[in-house]
């Protein structure tokens, strides 16, 4: 009877408090497992790798199973029980293992995903004890908020990490960055300006233990949709299935962890719909919340979803009560807003919105002007094409003529996000609206970090307890 090599995927299952595998059917006989046969059981404890080795008829081993054999519907296969505590000492984790059967030798090992998961978190806790600074892959850098704010909660914590990879497809952007956050970048950081679907990836990927990504939120938020008529966020012919490079880069550089964010919309899309299903299936479990930037303690009321993707062993769980807001938010605009002359050249009559707005009652629609006093209570949300003066987004009116308004400054945007306004620095103008349009709300995302940062904290804690002990 010709044989061949059979693969199979099993459980670890459990028979009177012994781990055990248990194998049958016609697969078996193919890949030249013989009924009676007799497998002594081997240890390769480098490689994590049980053998079973054929015995001949009159050696003997303490490490022994025998193939039985199992009759249903008058057909007769082998049956093959392996029953042992050598299961649990190599496969302390794993919930299934990787069996290749061939010429009648058995090869027991973890599967990929377990191997990956026990790698990453063997990493994780090395760095943790030794106090070496986290690897950070950072996918749509931009300007490089959102990874500012993750480095200043974690470092609140007494935790350090750095860009290890920095993609971003703006070279002002990337610049901005390298130049205006020091203590992101080093030695042995890859700055990468492309488009992310340019970059070839693969297993010569270096290892992180944690990736940032605001993947665009182009096809995701509301008005993208409405403005490019699109029925779904994946429509997008951009930023629609740009989802698949982050998982890929998740996939390659086998984090600990992951932050995602985007507009709160993209909780209830079809790409969230993968990344959970993906994400689940390489071992990671989910937080997922939405950032109110007012409850943060911004003027700005932005509102972006977050998501941390954690391996299991890193802690137990996220709670949303722990969750805390680091600042208080300013009480009015007069807190932030420069001190910008009455007859300053900002001071714009705008006429062209005015009738637009004018339009739009007549027509029905909602738009309105956001036209802020001083004494305002906080503004609306402020987009990356802040510098056009588009019509809804916020407006200081002036202080004694009613026909006239500005834009608020860099500096007064930056201040509203609480993004410190040093990183939008050696730009113009108008890339530095760009820079904070497009970015999060400082204070909620460090505030994020602070929380996992805790949980890393009480993990490298319960680490040298555990060393000590």
């Amino acid at each position: 009877m010709k044989t061949f090599t059979t693969l199979i995927t099993s459980k670890i299952g459990e028979s009177r408090g012994v781990a055990r595998i248990w194998l049958e059917g016609h697969k078996l006989l193919k890949a030249g497992i013989k009924i009676g046969a007799r497998y002594s059981l081997q240890v390769a404890e480098k490689r994590a790798r049980l053998e079973l080795v054929p015995l001949d008829s009159s050696a003997d081993s303490a490490r022994m199973v025998t193939v039985s054999k199992r009759e249903r519907h008058g057909i007769i296969t082998p049956l093959l029980e392996i029953r042992s505590e050598l299961l649990r000492q190599l496969f302390t984790t794993a919930e299934k293992v990787r069996i290749v059967i061939r010429l009648g030798r058995i090869a027991v090992t973890a599967i990929d995903r377990d191997e990956r998961v026990t790698e990453r978190l063997s990493r994780l806790r090395h760095k943790l004890q030794t106090g070496e600074p986290l690897a950070v892959c950072s996918l749509f850098h931009g300007g490089g908020v959102l990874d500012r704010a993750i480095h200043s909660g974690l470092a609140r914590q007494g935790i350090d990490c750095y860009t290890r990879i920095g993609i971003e497809l703006e070279e002002p952007y990337l610049d901005a960055s390298l130049r205006n956050n020091p203590m992101l970048w080093r030695e042995d950081s890859f700055a990468i300006c492309s488009d992310i679907r340019d970059i070839r990836r693969g297993d010569d990927i270096p290892l992180c233990d944690l990736v940032i990504a605001g993947i665009p939120c182009t096809g995701a938020s509301r008005s993208g949709k409405a403005k490019n008529k699109l029925l779904a966020t994946e429509d997008h012919p951009t930023a629609g299935a740009l989802f698949v490079d982050f998982l890929d880069f998740v996939r390659y550089c086998n984090p600990a962890m992951a932050i995602l964010e985007n507009v709160p919309d993209y909780l209830t899309s079809t790409s969230m719909m993968v990344i959970r299903s993906v994400l689940g299936a390489l071992g990671y479990r989910l937080f997922e919340c939405i950032l109110d930037g007012n409850t943060f303690g911004a003027l700005e009321n932005r509102s972006r979803m977050a998501v941390v993707a954690y391996t299991e062993g890193v802690f137990d769980s996220l709670e949303q009560q722990d969750l805390l807001p680091l600042r208080t938010k300013e009480a009015t605009l007069a807190e932030v807003l420069d001190n910008v002359a009455p007859d300053h050249e900002s001071w714009k009559p705008y006429d062209y919105l005015q009738l637009k707005e004018q339009r739009d009652m007549a027509s029905g629609k909602g738009f309105r002007r956001q036209l802020l006093t001083a004494q305002a209570l906080g503004c609306g949300c402020i987009g990356r094409g802040y510098a056009k003066a588009r019509s809804t987004e916020p407006f200081i009116q002036h202080p004694t003529d009613p026909g006239l308004s500005r834009l608020l400054t860099v500096a007064e945007h930056a201040r509203v996000k609480t993004i410190p306004v040093e990183l939008v620095q050696g730009v113009s103008d108008t890339t530095a609206h760009e820079i904070l349009g497009q970015s999060v709300i400082f204070a909620a995302f460090e505030a994020l970090a602070v929380m996992v940062g805790s949980k890393l904290k009480w993990l490298e804690v319960s680490r040298r307890v555990a060393l000590v002990a």
